[in-house]
């Protein structure tokens, strides 16, 4: 009977351990967020039932008027059928450009859900599509090694409409869901559905207050690495310094998260890159926004630009995922980063041009924050430093050599991706057995921010 009784009282009491746990979690596990940074570089996917026009992603109905409002609602699920809809190809394409993760908006401010729910009748099943579309995307990036993330909006436009509360984002009590208990039950329920019937959520991406969500997440899911709410998560800007990590900036290719037909130019290749490196160097993680078509495509030039970006990561990817930043972030046009045991250094040589380092052309530079020595190694991503195409007898190879003013590195540029050798983007030198000189530190750093401010 007492060994009964023993077996009771540890059984309770590990029921109530396991309780207690669930209830105090406040933020992210550690060896979660230690995994998220090293994702690196994520696809976002703005896409909602809006696209038909064109517009702003759900913002229209901030502050419209009651005939807008009653349109948009009755007329705008008519028109979504994406007849060309294939989640498999747009996971290939972010594949292909080295990224790692997806966060795909499962719900926007707008309330209208892009998945199978049983809390509202505005959702994609109800749509010409009839097809989850939240489900399709998960399964297509889960088969090809993603970390899945959802977007998450627990302001709804279409429950402030229902409810005759003034659409708006923040700007009445009962918009927040820490404040209106129906919404906030609401909101629990999607968020039930979507942590409970599509697999294992590795991310959640709540853009909007989540007070009392986030800890129910974390109930159903205590790994679920959160990022807005809890990371700074800057939109269409980079920090003039690095941030505390974790931390991750949102970009979009053009002007806008949703498809945008007209008016809508486009960054570069090189822009992405840069950004991409800059981000890197800085400890942050890239989340860069796609914006799918009316049809279901990826429009071309948002293609042709991740193609860019995959010919450039599938050379020196090796410099940008397990990566930290190093003390000094970079001294002027030089990016750089360190592996995570600090046994190798990257610095990445950004152009705006290819003119600035031309193919086949041998430049020296001088690293003044690198501490080398008779073992340090040094070499180019992607380039064997040895040949260079139809160049008999040319001296392709790497010399380094460890002084008083830092490391000095001559080198050619000599790998050929463009049929015109006028591949414009950054050149990455590995350097192994090497170390920073924290010396230089304050000196760099003020140097780096002056040519920033330039």
């Amino acid at each position: 009977m007492k060994i009964y009784k023993r077996t009771l009282i540890l059984f309770f009491c590990i029921l109530y351990t396991n309780a207690s746990a669930q209830q105090v979690q406040k933020t992210n596990k550690p060896e979660r967020v230690a995994w998220f940074q090293d994702l690196a570089f994520g696809m976002f996917i703005h896409w909602g039932v809006d696209v038909s026009l064109g517009t702003i992603i759900s913002h229209s109905l901030a502050g419209a008027s009651e005939d807008y409002v009653n349109r948009y609602y009755s007329q705008l699920p008519g028109f979504f059928n994406p007849v060309k809809f294939n989640p498999d190809e747009w996971a290939a394409i972010a594949r292909l450009a080295g990224m790692k993760y997806v966060v795909f908006t499962a719900k926007h401010h707008s309330g209208f859900c892009m998945f199978e729910t049983k809390t509202t009748a505005l959702n994609v099943m109800n749509t010409p599509l009839k097809r989850d579309v939240t489900k399709e995307v998960i399964n297509a990036f889960r088969k090809q090694g993603f970390a899945i993330g959802i977007y998450f909006s627990p302001e709804d436009f279409h429950f402030l409409h229902e409810h005759h509360i003034p659409i708006g984002r923040l700007q009445h009590p009962m918009h927040s869901p820490v404040n209106n208990k129906e919404l906030f039950e609401y909101d629990k329920a999607q968020i039930k559905e979507l942590l409970t019937q599509y697999g294992n959520i590795d991310i959640m991406f709540f853009d909007g207050p989540a007070d009392g969500l986030r800890e129910f997440a974390w109930q159903l899911n205590p790994n679920l690495v959160i990022t807005r709410d809890l990371m700074k998560t800057p939109e269409q800007n980079i920090p003039d310094q690095p941030l505390p990590r974790p931390w991750e900036a949102c970009y979009t290719m053009g002007t806008d998260w949703q498809y945008k037909p007209t008016n809508d130019p486009q960054k570069s290749g090189t822009d992405i890159i840069d950004m991409l490196i800059e981000i890197r160097s800085k400890g942050g993680n890239f989340l860069m926004n796609v914006g799918p078509k009316p049809d279901g495509e990826i429009q071309i030039e948002q293609q042709n630009l991740l193609r860019e970006v995959a010919l450039w990561n599938f050379v020196n990817q090796e410099a940008v995922y397990a990566v930290k930043p190093l003390p000094v972030i970079r001294d002027k046009n030089i990016w750089f980063t360190q592996s995570n045991d600090e046994k190798i250094i990257y610095a990445f040589v950004t152009r705006q041009s290819s003119a600035d380092w031309a193919y086949g052309e041998r430049r020296a530079f001088l690293l003044p924050m690198i501490e080398g020595n008779v073992h340090t190694k040094v070499s180019i991503l992607g380039y064997g430093s040895q040949l260079l195409e139809y160049k008999e007898g040319f001296d392709a190879s790497i010399q380094s050599s460890a002084g008083p003013l830092g490391l000095a590195i001559s080198a050619v540029n000599g790998q050929r991706l463009y049929t015109n050798n006028q591949w414009p983007n950054t050149v990455v030198f590995k350097i192994e057995l090497a170390k920073f000189k924290p010396q230089d530190m304050l000196r760099l750093e003020k140097r780096s921010s002056i040519d920033g401010a330039k």
